[in-house]
């Protein structure tokens, strides 16, 4: 275990959270809310697409082979000694601690939190999906004083973290405070910069669309540059519309090969409103598209049921005994179990 973490956390710099917007933060994570389509087959037999090797994914380095696994499970209540329990009772059904741990984080929230140091000493990676203020008002450096805090905190560390910072910045809804692609680019490299100048260089930077906005060609003008970005990240959902994930990631998957990038697949998930077998197929063929590009070199399950008025927005699978066992079968498998770094 780090001593330093350990210090952190007993001069009480991390504050423990009583309660968090979570709905705010992961509203538009499975797209409109509709009445899903039919199931359709899944594609068996996913072509590779993204096949790049010897990436650098900065002080958070790829596995050499296979992919780490993670997840965002979602507490019953929220406070920190319910975060960490809520792990706990999903990978105690999975019978294996996830390698990877995603954990949602506001603007103006400090680093870092009980439950963060808890999953960092056991030596997990770590990754904080960071919201942002408007991207204007950070690249004029309104932000300057709290982005420096945060830098100042994550510099404490001796171990690398993954910052997702403004994930899904191509969401429709958060436009009117990204204003353009130009205006994002601008507010991510002036926090890059930011924690350069505090020394927090022990972070890998994790650039994250959706899915919807490569379907739709928007996303890649929020691209900050391959020399701004550790990692390449998307989240994708089979919500309103049912389709296997090659299908649905093949736009980015395409974008993403011509840049030697290592993947992560930040959330991605099969809504509850499908049979529990389709569900459960799903995620089978979901295991196969990973193994067949081994540029994704990191994948995170978005354990959670965010808007309990529509199950196409719901996506744990803790409680559909069929789907639970296609994902442990593909969290037992070596592929998805390298150490971490």
């Amino acid at each position: 275990m780090s001593e330093r973490i350990h210090a952190i956390a007993a001069t009480g710099r991390a504050r423990v959270v009583a309660a968090v917007a979570l709905c705010g933060l992961l509203s538009g994570c499975g797209g409109a809310l509709e009445t899903p389509d039919p199931a359709p087959r899944l594609d068996v037999t996913p072509a590779p697409i993204a096949t790049a090797t010897g990436l650098n994914g900065g002080p958070v380095a790829p596995p050499r082979e296979g992919a780490y696994l993670g997840a965002w499970v979602k507490p019953r209540v929220v406070n920190q000694r319910e975060r960490i329990a809520a792990f706990d009772r999903f990978e105690a059904r999975l019978g294996r601690q996830v390698t990877l741990v995603n954990t949602y984080r506001p603007f103006t929230e400090e680093f870092f939190t009980q439950s963060d140091l808890h999953f960092l000493q056991r030596g997990s990676i770590l990754m904080l999906s960071w919201a942002s203020g408007d991207t204007r008002a950070t690249a004029l450096g309104r932000y300057d004083e709290l982005i420096r805090e945060r830098a100042e905190r994550v510099a404490e560390l001796d171990r690398p973290i993954m910052i997702r910072f403004r994930w899904e910045m191509d969401r429709p809804n958060l436009r009117a405070s990204m204003w353009s692609g130009a205006d994002y680019i601008a507010a991510w490299k002036h926090v890059r910069r930011l924690f350069r100048e505090e020394g927090a260089t022990n972070v890998s930077w994790v650039w994250c669309p959706t899915a919807e906005g490569f379907a739709g060609g928007s996303a890649p003008e929020f691209y900050p540059g391959d020399d701004e970005v550790d990692w390449l990240c998307v989240d994708v959902y089979a919500a309103s519309r049912f389709a296997d994930l090659n299908t649905l990631l093949t736009p980015f998957l395409q974008w993403s090969a011509a840049r030697p990038k290592p993947i992560i697949i930040g959330e991605y998930g099969v809504s509850r409103a499908y049979p529990a077998a389709r569900r459960a197929e799903w995620l089978t063929n979901a295991a196969s598209v990973f193994r067949a590009n081994p540029q994704i070199k990191a994948v995170s399950y978005f354990e959670s049921d965010p808007d309990p008025k529509d199950e196409a927005q719901q996506f744990a699978i803790s409680d559909t005994p069929a789907a639970l066992r296609s994902f442990t079968s593909m969290a037992r498998d070596a592929y998805f179990a390298p150490r971490a770094p």
